[in-house]
């Protein structure tokens, strides 16, 4: 059998390695040359913690709140786009407290399956990305988060995670090299981080070796279909034709799946990130700041700070209002760390494929027999990665999905 994945993040790299490890032929489509994809930026972090999805109660309220800070963590910009009106307004469907209840138990499930599965790969692949079981700290320095922070603990504890409660004392015991002006912390022990720029160099690397056809530069123009089937994709003049095909487009999926004939919605959430160096190593646990919703990771010898989230249109303007903003939150919390301002040049930004109900779009279309989707899954891609590429390649191959993803319907807007 063969397949064409229409994408070459880090979704659907995983998908590729799991359809090539089942013996499949595979071939991806990659609209640019895979050198800068979202994950290169990635704060690294296997979240099985981030089981309450973007679309939850207090979220509409906050956002709005934040609209009117030019440095806030999160905006999304006003705009008489019919796309972003129609997931506004799912998402704010979406944002109650039954769909969280709803959703966590799958998010859950996901996400330890996906870290399950970075362990196998990290004992097979052959080379090393960083992958490091250490945990991440939600630091707080307020009492009005630490009492969202205890909260949220509470619920993942019932959920069977393991959360611990911090002090500031506690935190500042586990990193006494690392000044800290917190007052207190939850440590997810349940939690990994890794080194994306390496993961996405090797998993390239070994996909080819593998025999996997990786197509840089190859933006789809069309998609043709007859009798409930694709039969081929193209590029310009050239033609692509599979058994089965994959829709993996990251933030281009919604264009994607608009030429099949499908509804993906999704609007992008550009983040950014950039690198300090910390030669004396003394972070060795990865933080998310949660006033300011800024993730401080350590990683091959220097440490990744990244942050916001800015639903609008594709565009590659950097917005130096939020990246101020994410510098002057950092000594904030640990005072001996105070970046300059980067340059833009030493910036890095992508987009995040955001579903309005903030859950990702993982199995098969009913309008098509050959076609499968996997996208939408916000700031949570790389960290469900894996997960979702078993999971595509059991879907496509009939085989009882290895956990539930009927909450993760890509039909559930058609």
């Amino acid at each position: 059998m063969k397949a064409i994945i229409i994408g070459g993040g880090i979704i659907g790299l995983f998908s590729a390695y799991y359809l090539n490890k089942a013996g499949w032929q595979v071939e991806v489509l990659e609209q640019g040359d895979l050198a800068d994809n979202a994950s290169y930026g990635n704060a690294g972090m296997i979240v099985p913690s981030h089981f309450v999805p973007l679309a939850a109660p207090g979220m509409v309220e906050q956002g709005i709140r934040w609209m009117f800070d030019s440095k806030s963590p999160f905006y999304v910009k006003p705009s008489l786009d019919p796309a972003l009106i129609g997931w506004g307004l799912k998402f704010l469907k979406a944002a109650n407290k039954k769909h969280v209840e709803r959703s966590a138990e799958a998010l859950r499930d996901l996400s330890l399956l996906s870290k399950k599965l970075y362990q196998e790969f990290d004992a097979e692949a052959g080379f090393n990305f960083g992958l490091e079981d250490k945990g991440i700290m939600m630091l707080f320095k307020t009492a009005k988060f630490e009492d969202e922070e205890r909260h949220t603990a509470e619920k993942a504890q019932k959920l069977g995670l393991d959360a611990q409660y911090l002090s500031a004392d506690e935190c500042r015991a586990l990193q006494p090299e690392v000044e800290m002006d917190v007052l207190g912390a939850v440590l997810y022990h349940c939690d990994a981080h890794l080194y994306p720029n390496k993961l996405m160099e090797g998993l390239v690397k070994l996909l080819e070796n593998s025999g996997v056809i990786i197509h840089r530069n190859t933006t789809i123009t069309e998609v043709k279909h007859q009798n409930g089937k694709i039969t081929s994709v193209n590029s310009g003049n050239n033609t692509f034709t599979a058994d089965k095909y994959v829709l993996a487009g990251g933030s281009w999926s919604a264009a994607l799946g608009k030429l099949a004939g499908i509804k993906v919605p999704l609007m992008p959430g550009k983040g950014y990130s950039f690198m300090l160096p910390e030669p004396k190593q003394r972070m060795s646990i990865p933080s998310l700041l949660c006033e300011a919703r800024v993730s401080v990771t350590p990683m091959n010898g220097s440490i990744r700070f990244g942050g916001t989230m800015e639903i609008g249109k594709l565009n590659n303007k950097i917005n130096m209002n939020r990246v101020e903003g994410i510098v002057q939150s950092i000594p904030k919390y640990f005072p001996q760390f105070k970046p300059a301002i980067p340059e833009q040049k030493d910036i890095w930004y992508g987009f995040r494929p955001c579903s309005p109900d903030g859950l990702p779009y993982i199995g098969r279309t009913a309008k098509y027999s050959n076609l499968a989707v996997a996208t939408g899954h916000g700031m949570m891609g790389l960290s469900l990665a894996p997960a979702t590429g078993k999971l595509l390649a059991e879907t496509l191959q009939e085989q009882a999905p290895s956990v539930n993803i009927g909450l993760f319907s890509a039909d559930r807007y058609n």
